[in-house]
């Protein structure tokens, strides 16, 4: 068992990239399912 996410990279580099993108993918999803589910009702 992997003691830290440190611990994992070092052992396989790949998962660096794989980690990396699925940041940034939920990082740039929030906000858009945020602004999705704003409601306005008007006037």
């Amino acid at each position: 068992m992997h003691e830290s996410v440190a611990d994992y990279v070092a052992e396989h580099p790949k998962m660096a990239g794989v980690l990396f993108t699925a940041l940034l993918l939920l990082t740039q999803a929030a906000p858009a399912a945020a602004n999705q589910a704003a409601v306005n009702p008007g006037p």
